[in-house]
């Protein structure tokens, strides 16, 4: 019998004004799930609550406004949507009766646009209906460029990573309290989460610069809260990895070939470090070798 989802969004605390709503699932949006498979983190300002990420639908917005509501009475007034991947914002409309600014990038805004009402179509199929109605509310804020906010007394800072996991990721800092808001580009528990549509040298430049900020706390789109020591983990991953392919293929090298050897070379540091090391590496070998010019 499927768990009753209600019973799963629990508001885990972070800092004093920082908390966290981690999903049970990672992986595609199922029955048993019911399409909630993304963390969401939100923020605790003077004036009101900063959230980031809304979740994969209405129903788990609506959700995870109760769970906020567990800890503080004033309203949402903010959100930030990570990225344009249907598990991040499909939510927001749960939200238009409190809040005044939804913010992600135009790069993102656009790809929303693009495919917003197929990702609606495709998660209500794969979960039989469990995910309820959803309307699509669009950001409303539209970023270029890094930027700083202050948002009911806190400072905060939008950074770009140029594409990393997606067309227009952003992180979100906090650089009082050095915590770092990820999406999809930041990863703990799992491998990295690299995609045909982003840019995996500029991964890894993001990670670098972002470990470069010294963050205490690193909040991930999926998995538990971590530290900087997971993002010089996935950088130095993804780094071997890439220099290897791009030098096998370059060399006129099969993809199996690689995988052997990337294998027999990381396994021994990195398959204790990832619950998904022997199934992902597979795929990562065998994306960066289709993105090679």
């Amino acid at each position: 019998m499927a768990k009753n989802i209600k019973s799963d969004f629990v508001v885990t605390t972070i800092t004093e004004n920082v908390y966290s709503i981690i999903s049970p699932s990672i992986g595609l949006p199922t029955p048993k799930n019911k399409g909630w498979n993304s963390n969401v983190h939100f923020v605790v300002t003077e004036t009101g609550v900063l959230l980031f990420d809304t979740g994969s639908s209405e129903t788990i917005g609506n959700n995870i406004k109760k769970a906020i509501k567990t800890v503080t009475d004033l309203p949402v007034r903010w959100v930030v949507n990570s990225h344009s991947h249907a598990d991040h914002w499909l939510g927001n409309a749960a939200f238009t009766n409190t809040v005044v600014e939804i913010i992600a990038s135009e790069q993102s805004v656009s790809t929303m646009k693009k495919y917003g009402q197929d990702d609606v179509e495709f998660y209500a199929k794969v979960t039989h209906g469990a995910i309820g109605t959803t309307q699509l509310k669009y950001p409303n804020i539209l970023l270029v460029q890094r930027q700083k906010r202050n948002f009911g007394g806190m400072d905060v800072e939008f950074i770009f990573s140029n594409s990393a996991h997606s067309p227009g990721d952003i992180l979100m800092w906090l650089p009082e309290q050095k915590i770092i808001f990820g999406g999809d580009v930041l990863s703990s528990d799992w491998m990295p989460m690299i995609t045909d549509h982003g840019n995996v040298p500029n991964m890894i430049d993001t990670l670098h610069k972002i470990a470069e900020l010294g963050p205490d706390i690193v909040l991930t789109g999926h998995g538990k809260a971590t530290t900087v020591k997971a993002i010089m983990r996935d950088a130095e991953l993804l780094s071997t990895v890439w220099k290897r392919v791009h030098t096998d293929h370059k060399n006129g090298m099969k993809f199996n070939e690689t995988l052997l050897r990337v294998k027999a070379n990381l396994a021994p540091k990195y398959k204790s470090l990832y619950q998904d090391f022997d199934n992902e590496i597979e795929r990562h070998v065998k994306l960066m070798y289709s993105l090679q010019q």
